[in-house]
């Protein structure tokens, strides 16, 4: 057999292509990076990650110092430890299993109704149940307190009615304890649950579904048996957030007097001004908080939850009728009420009724500080949290990826022990530069980052960053690498890759960072009351100062103004869900 003459090859040019860069360093790419990962483990980015890293790191490194033995707050310490100590756990624990219990009842049960079953009003609960985020707890104690409390409408109504004259002739459940907190804090908190359950549910094979409905198990046998089991990753993770919520509550606990760890971290600091003592209860607190987290990781185990079929289509809802019905809409109805409608209510009440007149006057200049404070704390920390994900998406290394990881720590931190933690590092540094400006210049300028606004900023920053971490991830983990790969082939350094292409592109994850914030900032009390200016109020100190003063109609302006700014990310949540119904509809 002939075999055909082989053709000549051409030469191949020794050197890169006429306006294209050296493909040699792309060639060099790990994990899908858009940069070569030659460009340095020790590049700019990475030192930047590395050192937002440090920022939320070196606070929690003071309060392990802090742990070491001091003979000036021993007898303190050893005070607390004898008589206090074991009330603040216990108290603690049973709070968070107590809120736990509550808010994964409502969560799941409501879930599962708008999920998977038909009936009237279903299209209006499935975003109404989501109002409850908008208020704060300490907002609930306030109000529920006024309502419930020996001089409230409803007591002195069943006195009146009933010809009660002494509080001998009756009980009525003490709104002001552990069960109190443990109502008010579950029906805040219970949307977390509602949104990881619902996802869940609407997100789970037809198949295993159908094959429920085909052996005959009605709604309640394949929510038990069936979608529960299913859902189950979600539901932890849910619960996960209301615990590490409820562990850094200040305001509900502080009202209702219930010992909690955080409350006894601002009494020891405050009080007993030891800030030894009140570090070593907040590493206690941080230890609570890791189990939380090391729980809802090991409760995953090997167990796997991903779809065995592509046939993720929407199942038919059982039809609702009857009794069934209602008690389905009172399922949804009760949580709206207690937790959005009746707070609201008493404070809309409140307010005109006993409001001050004058409100513009003595609310601007708190809304002002806190709208300042707020969105200051949102764009820095959309800002840092920016570079951070996009230095991992960079040169995914073990250094970016440890940034990227450690640096959404302080969401489970709660704001008591951030403030306590950031005290010490901040007043190191207030000294450093009050001695440089005295030796340099002669000038002697006092302290002045500790009880700043700097401060209260910086709190919010590592506090919430986690917010504008997960946000951003999400959103730039949809943009296609090619994009990068055609900035870098343009000539275009990283920055202007980032600004000009990337920002642009998930400018909504930016807007939905921004947002959650800057809310959440606006609603945090203990961090700004321990680190704030002496002269320096916000909306949320302000509204606590004048509830310890029972003076509910005075605070019931401001208290409007949070509860307004809450439901902010209501809405935007709200409109999501909607989105992901339309396009289920059309899908």
């Amino acid at each position: 057999m002939s075999q055909e003459p082989t053709q000549p090859q051409p030469s191949r040019p020794s050197g890169p292509l006429p306006g294209v860069e050296d493909m040699s360093k792309t060639a060099m790419l790990r994990n899908g990076a858009p940069w070569p990962v030659r460009w340095g483990l020790l590049n700019p980015w990475t030192w930047f990650s590395l050192s937002v890293m440090a920022v939320v790191l070196v606070p929690l490194l003071f309060i392990a110092i802090a742990l070491l033995p001091g003979d000036d707050e021993m007898g303190v310490w050893a005070h607390i430890r004898e008589y206090r100590l074991s009330e603040y756990v216990q108290t603690s624990i049973l709070l968070c299993l107590g809120v736990s219990l509550i808010a994964g009842c409502i969560g799941v049960s409501t879930a599962w109704l708008v999920s998977m079953c038909s009936f009237p009003g279903r299209r209006v609960w499935e975003w109404a149940l989501l109002l409850p985020l908008a208020v704060p707890a300490y907002i609930m104690a306030y109000t529920y307190t006024d309502l419930l409390d020996y001089g409230g409408p409803v007591q002195s109504a069943l006195r009146s009615w009933f010809a009660w004259e002494h509080p001998d002739e009756y009980w009525f459940p003490a709104i002001r304890s552990l069960g109190g907190a443990m109502v008010m804090l579950g029906l805040v908190l219970y949307p977390y649950v509602y949104l990881t359950c619902r996802t869940a549910f609407l997100d789970q094979s037809v198949c295993v579904l159908e094959a429920g409905r085909t052996l005959g198990h009605g709604p309640w046998s394949c929510f038990w048996r069936i979608a529960l089991p299913l859902a189950r990753p979600a539901m932890v993770a849910g619960l996960a957030l209301v615990m590490m919520e409820t562990l850094a509550d200040y305001g509900t606990v502080d009202y209702f007097a219930v010992d909690t760890l955080t409350l006894g971290i601002y009494r020891t600091y405050t009080n007993l001004e030891s800030y030894a003592a009140a570090s070593k209860l907040a590493a206690i607190l941080l230890v609570v908080v890791a189990i939380v987290l090391i729980a809802e990781r090991m409760s995953r185990g090997r167990r796997r939850y991903h779809h065995t079929t592509s046939r993720v289509r929407q199942l038919p809802r059982w039809q609702l009728r009857g009794w069934r019905a209602g008690l389905a809409v009172l399922a949804c109805v009760l949580p709206l009420i207690l937790g959005f409608v009746v707070p609201a209510a008493v404070l809309v009440r409140r307010a005109i009724r006993h409001g001050d007149i004058h409100w513009q006057e003595t609310v601007g200049n708190l809304a002002f500080n806190s709208f300042q404070v707020s969105a200051l704390a949102a764009v820095i920390a959309v800002t840092l949290a920016l570079v951070v994900v996009y230095s991992a998406r960079l040169v995914p290394t073990w250094l970016t990826f440890a940034s990227r990881r450690v640096s959404g720590l302080g969401y489970a931190i709660p704001g008591v022990v951030i403030a306590v933690a950031i005290i010490i590092p901040l007043g190191w540094l207030d000294n450093f530069l009050v001695d440089v400006m005295r030796e340099r210049m002669g000038w002697d300028v006092g302290l002045f980052l500790i009880g700043s606004i700097g401060a209260v900023v910086a709190a919010y920053v590592i506090r919430f960053m986690a917010v504008a971490l997960g946000t951003l991830d999400a959103g730039l983990g949809r943009i296609a690498p090619s994009l990068d790969h055609a900035g870098r082939t343009l000539g275009a350094p990283p920055r202007r890759v980032l600004w000009s292409v990337h920002v642009p592109l998930m400018r909504g994850a930016v807007f939905t960072g921004l947002l959650l914030i800057f809310v959440d900032a606006m609603k945090e009390l203990p961090a700004t009351m321990i680190l704030r200016p002496a002269d320096f109020n916000t909306l949320a100190v302000r509204v606590h100062q004048l509830a310890k003063l029972e003076d509910l109609g005075q605070a019931a302006f401001p208290a409007l103004m949070i509860l307004a700014v809450g439901l902010l990310p209501v809405i935007v949540l709200s409109r999501l869900i909607a989105t992901a119904r339309s396009v289920e509809g059309v899908s």
